[in-house]
């Protein structure tokens, strides 16, 4: 199997495909490789290694070895791999039969073995520039020709599995002027002239456009115009995968969103659930039309962005989360129902269901807590708060950095704040607030019995007790609790003496 996964790799969101592509193994205890390439340059490359390994091993029972998958000829220029990202003295001295040092060759030769490879976050750039020097990028070629194991490659590392490369820190962080760079081209002994984007519905732009992987419509339609004729974009959506069987030929769209191929501005999106051949994706690349007429063509030459139904969790387009499915023919659409959005993300924290990205669970849980708020339902404003520490815990492992667990603390700091402030007030004595209320009425009513007019007191002493005041009365004073004081457990009640409140009414209220 060959998985291309557009983001998410490390997340809750990618548990099940993670684990139906380690079934596919048997009951056998695996031989496990994480690539750092992608990333063994960041200062935070241990940490991530170490995210990395625990997730694959709480969430999907898989052991992991890091491999540095790094080359000693990838020229002066690439920052060399922070220490423990290296695999020093792992191999014997001298050069192996590929060309390589020792420790090299060796590290090949376990990756050409290997039951499960996998790649993900970092810098396309950074690994092309270690993988094509050395001998990680023919190993992996020759792992896909030999449809030997799992191969998985995600965000970054699924940007290099094309023809052409996307370089996203350098045109997007650095300011480069759009350009492709020369890919493994692992998909091109699929018959497939690509270039895989992934993050490729990425909405963290909010008002400006951060679709395709960062690029936007502007610079992905300046890019696409110098890509040979044969040859498209192939889009992999955040939190979405594609399985593809190298023995069977066999293409499955798994997660939230779609993948799209894209040519000339025209795309063609194939919604999760969707499965197909290496043949059909080729037709669609080389400008084959789907024969189905529930095929989702959407022309975008204009440049038009998406509208905001598409940051809300909305498909793509419109188009990639109806469940619509491929009909007739080879296409063998079985999209079932949209994953749970906003309404379902906290129910899905820790019961099973499919996870939602983080950013959603955060949105829903300020949502909840606002509407637990305003019912002043205590319970339901601490179960938000204990499904989004869950959610945090559950994202903690994950090695996409943009995907929020320091926002969703702060999100959560800010609930647990908000209902301080609501127990705060709970926990002011209700009397209080009522004294001014209070106070004056039984000064009125004093004044009254000792005027004589009894009805128009106890009318008084009526209102105030069915508004669950209790009130008793002595020679000297009127003493009154509320329901919570005379009833409520802790603290014992203190009753408030009211003395001669008649003498401070003045002539008005009398």
């Amino acid at each position: 199997m060959l998985a291309i996964i557009g983001s998410g790799e490390t997340s809750p969101t990618m548990v099940t495909v993670h684990r139906d592509l380690l079934s596919r193994l048997g009951p056998r205890s695996p031989q496990a490789l994480l690539l750092a390439t992608a990333y063994a340059f960041q200062e935070n490359a241990a940490s991530v290694s170490a995210r990395a390994c625990r997730y694959f091993a709480d969430s999907v029972g898989l052991d992991v070895r890091i491999a540095p998958g790094t080359s000693r000829d990838a020229g002066p220029e690439m920052a060399p791999p922070m220490v423990g990202e290296t695999a020093d003295g792992a191999g014997p001295p001298g050069r192996g039969l590929d060309g390589h040092d020792g420790e090299q060759s060796l590290e090949a030769a376990d990756i050409r073995s290997a039951d499960w490879v996998f790649a993900g976050p970092g810098s396309p750039s950074y690994a092309l520039a270690h993988w094509r020097t050395g001998p990680v990028g023919a190993a992996l070629r020759e792992r896909v020709l030999a449809g030997a194991g799992l191969t998985v490659l995600a965000s970054a590392a699924a940007a290099t599995a094309g023809q052409f490369a996307l370089p996203v820190y350098e045109i997007y962080k650095a300011g480069g002027a759009p350009h492709w760079l020369t890919g493994l081209d692992l998909l091109g002994t699929l018959g497939l002239r690509v270039a895989v984007i992934p993050h490729y519905d990425n909405a963290e732009g909010g008002h400006y456009d951060t679709r395709y992987c960062y690029l936007g419509e502007r610079r992905l339609a300046a890019m696409e115009r110098e890509l040979p004729a044969d040859a498209a974009v192939l889009g992999v959506d955040e939190h979405t995968a594609v399985l593809i069987d190298l023995r069977t030929n066999g293409v499955e769209i798994r997660g939230r969103g779609g993948v799209t191929v894209r040519r000339s501005g025209d795309s063609t999106i194939l919604p999760a659930g969707t499965s197909l051949f290496v043949a059909d994706l080729r037709g669609l690349v080389l400008g084959a039309k789907p024969a189905s007429s529930g095929a989702r063509a959407q022309p975008t030459r204009d440049g038009a962005a998406r509208d905001g139904a598409a940051r809300d969790g909305a498909a793509r387009d419109g188009a990639t989360r109806d469940g619509a499915a491929w009909a007739g023919g080879a296409w063998a659409g079985r999209a079932g129902p949209a994953t749970g959005g906003g309404g379902e993300a906290l129910e899905n924290q820790g019961k099973g269901a499919q996870p939602v990205p983080l950013p959603e669970v955060m949105a829903e849980a300020e949502r909840r807590f606002g509407v637990a708020a305003g019912a002043r339902d205590a319970t339901a404003m601490v179960a938000v708060i204990l499904a989004l520490e869950t959610a945090i815990e559950q994202w903690e492992a994950d090695t996409d950095e943009d995907q929020g667990t320091e926002q969703a603390r702060a999100v959560l700091r800010s609930l647990i704040g908000r209902l301080g402030r609501r127990a705060a007030d709970g926990l002011t004595d209700p009397r209080d607030r009522l004294r001014p209320a209070v106070e004056p009425l039984i000064a009125l009513r004093n004044t009254l019995r000792a005027e004589g007019n009894f009805a128009a007191a106890d009318a008084i002493r009526h209102a105030l007790t069915a508004t669950g005041l209790d009130l008793s009365d002595t020679p000297e004073d009127t003493r009154w609790e509320t329901a919570e004081t005379v009833r409520g457990c802790g603290d014992p009640s203190r009753p408030l003496h009211i003395h001669h409140v008649a003498t401070r009414l003045g002539p008005a209220l009398l």
